[in-house]
């Protein structure tokens, strides 16, 4: 993993950072082309398209094609930084949290299986509060789990969709929605605001999007990002999912190469995961007025557009939101998040769910990305996994506050 800045780029975990001549300019884009041909993993940005100056970068490089890599960059003139010389040491590494134990832990990366049996199990213990439905499954035939959380009335109340795990090796988003379910509940009646967020809204939680891409990540590839389709015409697997909605689809930042991790499917909505989520979100939208959806790594709160610089109608008031939320999570361990829309604040990407849920009529559209900012990337160890949710649970709890507040 390395990490560039100034000049630099990351390898195993690249980062490239601030560059600003025409020298720096050229040695950027010739790294880019020169990746293409090579098996290198971008773990930030994306892809090597989206490459820009002044754009920290951050790589993983097989062992095999390292001195090649490392060739690349010196000849580009670019400063280089490894923040893992070894990443199944790192993948290794990552389960520090020694309670040993088999059962479901909020504090540990539970593999699917677990994540399965608890969603019934706290389903079934918390009958008054929770009720589970399937929206469908996933192209390998997996049930995704839909949770709504909030007191029965017996009428239909205001929601907050949220969703965690689009992109499979992005583990803290499993477990944030795990913690939030659980401190929801665990919370109800001596917590004032999660108990008045309770009686008078829902939240729809889908634990886990990318249910067959986080079983390879367990099984097979740790650095899985796609699911997990088989695509017509070529040996390459699955589609990047947030590229697969209907918000600029396959216009910028996405690639119409199946081999690539930004693919932005054959059609819209091609993924079968993506279409059983617009369907329940459509057929919800008269009382669904916020989507919520954890990504990570970066420490940012998006809104839209990510598809293009247009500002969104309602700019104004989610940046006020999002810089409201953003503070509330920092007062707990001081973590520092940046807002804004997606295309000025990270760069260019169309597809993306969040861009579709807003122009769906969804006002209140959000993307968290979590901890961290490349330290330990994709690989965040379970002893942050505690923090990394409280805190996240103030920002969520913020933006919730104020939809209710501020029904439309």
């Amino acid at each position: 993993i390395i990490k560039l800045s100034s000049l630099r780029v990351v390898t195993l975990v690249l980062c490239v950072p601030v560059l600003c001549s025409y020298v720096f300019m050229y040695g950027v884009l010739k790294f880019s082309w020169a990746v293409r041909s090579l098996r290198v993993d971008f773990w930030k940005p994306d892809s090597p398209d989206l490459v820009t100056i002044g754009m920290n970068v951050d790589l993983h490089v097989p062992a095999a094609q390292l001195d090649m890599v490392f060739t690349i960059l010196q000849q580009s003139g670019m400063e280089v930084k490894v923040m893992f010389e070894n990443l199944q040491e790192a993948v290794e590494a990552q389960m520090d949290n020694e309670r040993a134990t088999k059962a479901h832990d909020y504090t540990k990366y539970n593999n699917w299986a677990t994540i399965n049996d608890w969603v019934v199990s706290i389903s079934s213990a918390n009958a008054d509060l929770i009720s589970r439905q399937e929206i469908g499954n996933t192209y390998e035939g997996r049930p995704m789990h839909l949770l709504t959380i909030g007191k029965k009335t017996g009428s239909a109340k205001p929601a907050v969709f949220m969703d965690c795990g689009f992109h499979a090796r992005e583990w803290i988003t499993h477990a944030f929605c795990q913690w939030f379910i659980n401190e929801a509940v665990s919370t109800y009646g001596s917590d004032p605001e999660m108990t008045n967020l309770l009686d008078r809204m829902d939240f729809f939680v889908l634990p886990v999007f990318n249910i067959d891409g986080y079983e390879y990540t367990w099984t097979n590839d740790r650095m899985w990002r796609k699911t997990r389709s088989r695509n017509s015409g070529s040996s390459c697997i699955g589609t990047d999912p947030n590229r697969n909605f209907d918000a600029g689809w396959c216009t910028v930042g996405a690639s119409s190469n199946p081999c690539s991790e930004t693919y932005c499917g054959s059609s819209i909505e091609s993924e079968i995961e993506s279409k059983n989520l617009a369907n329940f979100i459509r057929s919800n939208k008269s009382i669904i007025k916020a989507y919520l959806t954890v990504h990570s790594y970066s420490q940012l709160l998006l809104f839209p557009y990510s598809y293009k610089y247009d500002l969104a109608a309602d700019h104004s008031e989610l940046l006020s939101v999002s810089q409201g939320a953003i503070a509330a999570l920092s007062s707990l361990y001081g973590t520092r998040y940046t807002s804004g829309p997606g295309a000025t604040t990270i760069y260019l990407a169309a597809g993306g769910s969040d861009d579709w849920a807003y122009d769906l009529g969804v006002k209140y559209s959000y993307t968290f990305e979590l901890r961290d900012e490349g330290r330990y990337g994709f690989l965040l160890p379970e002893s942050q996994i505690k923090p990394t949710c409280e805190e996240t649970m103030l920002a969520v709890k913020y933006i919730a506050s104020h939809v209710l507040n501020n029904l439309y």
